[in-house]
């Protein structure tokens, strides 16, 4: 008897938050065989490493590598030590600098420790793409080239744009994609997950398999998810990122200060809850069963404890709501400014009483402009009620209320109501 739930069951958490499946039909199928020999799907999700820091944008991937796992199916998280040896063109309209192999080998090491704060240890495949990529031959690369086409290649966004624009293409880059299908074949993989802007590779993986007499892999895609500001995509480039390894209370507060619509994207896209259970919460929250700052906590209780722990997140709570409804001990002396709500307002969307911290800088006179006010975000030269601020809203949980702001040295005290 097969221990594999039902394939219906097993797609409701799947199909969770996926942007694309190429296709349904065929991961309906290669479930159904699975059940019928107890054989688990071989997953995989390939992670360059780039950069040594993950944040919450990359677990997108992670989790659902997770629901794969926890459906008793085997999970490869497979590290590009070589792929990163050319740099992914996804989203780039120019050739990525290429990183030295000890920066590789340190960021890899970073993240085969992050993953499993997500992933369990004991059941997951963790594999190099240096194992086979390496052991290539130069007949080996131009047998692999051979199987596409330049007109092919080009026909990829990045590549198309960048040869319109009269931009240079290095020729390495065009080895990207048949390295990341080759990865597939090594591998032998029945699904390989990859976020919308990767289609173009993940494609190249099912074509490969095909031409080595492999059955084609299913293609799960997720969706590249917005940060703190709710438009971007999260990067700590552009400052809306929360870090993995970020200190409990800050990462708390950070999703505190998402907006009500990004908080349904990130309840479906970084945590494990089935998608019913988010749509019967948003149907209680439309029907003021249940207060939308009730559900932001309860998300964000739920992140922090799956990287920090229970008691961690249980504390960040606490502290949180104090520091809205707590002031200051050191206000003796500051000035006191009243500013009307409505001045220093974020849109609906933004949450519950959403207050747009430039703008409350700027009514407070600590700020001479929003663009000043945005640096001092950036720098993390911003407190308030003694604690750091670096998102561009915050939510306290009512209104009328006291803060306590601090840029560098100037402080005054700011009565919203």
């Amino acid at each position: 008897m097969s221990s594999f739930l039902p394939v219906d069951e097993q797609l409701d958490l799947l199909q969770k938050g996926a942007a694309e499946i190429i296709r349904v039909e065929d991961l309906r199928a290669r479930l159904e065989k699975s059940r019928q020999t107890g054989v688990p799907l071989r997953v995989k999700a390939g992670f360059d490493p780039t950069a040594p820091d993950l944040h919450l944008g990359h677990t997108v991937l992670m989790r659902k590598l997770k629901h794969f796992q926890d459906l008793g199916h085997q999970v490869i998280f497979l590290v590009g030590d070589y792929t990163s040896l050319i740099g992914d063109p996804t989203g780039r309209n120019v050739t990525r600098k290429p990183l030295t192999r000890q920066q590789i080998e340190e960021n890899a090491k970073t993240y085969t420790d992050q993953v499993f704060r997500i992933l369990d240890r004991d059941k997951t495949e963790v594999r190099f793409n240096s194992e086979w990529l390496g052991k290539l031959t130069f007949e080996d690369i131009i047998r692999l080239a051979a199987k596409f086409t330049v007109s092919q290649m080009l026909e990829r966004a990045e590549f198309h744009a960048r040869f319109q624009n009269e931009q240079p293409i290095s020729l390495h880059e065009l080895l990207y994609p048949l390295a990341q299908g080759y990865d597939s074949v090594a591998l032998k993989a029945d699904v390989e997950l990859g976020g919308t802007d990767q289609k173009f590779n993940l494609i190249a993986g099912r074509e490969l398999q095909r031409d080595y007499g492999q059955p084609s892999q299913i293609v799960l895609m997720t969706p590249i998810i917005e940060g703190l500001d709710g438009v971007q995509k999260m990067s700590k480039s552009l400052n809306n990122a929360i870090g993995i390894h970020e200190p409990p209370q800050e990462m708390y507060g950070k999703l505190m200060s998402i907006n009500d619509e990004i908080m349904w994207r990130y309840w479906t896209l970084l945590t494990d809850l089935r998608q019913s259970e988010i749509e019967n919460m948003k149907a209680d929250v439309s029907a003021g069963r249940l207060h939308p700052m009730e559900a932001k906590k309860s998300l964000a209780r739920t992140i922090v404890a799956g990287f920090c722990g229970e008691e961690a997140a249980r504390q960040a709570d606490e502290n949180w709501g104090r520091r809205f409804q707590q002031k200051s001990d050191d206000v003796e002396g500051l000035e006191e400014v009243k500013i009307p709500y409505a001045e220093i307002a974020g849109s609906a969307s933004e949450g519950t009483h959403p207050i747009r911290v430039p703008k409350l800088l700027v009514r407070a006179g600590l700020a001479a402009s929003g663009a000043e006010a945005n640096r001092k975000l950036a720098e993390n030269a911003v407190r308030i009620d003694g604690e750091t601020v670096s998102t561009p809203t915050i939510t306290p949980p009512g209104l009328p209320i006291r803060l306590t702001l601090r840029v560098g040295k100037r402080a005054r005290i700011a009565v919203i109501e």
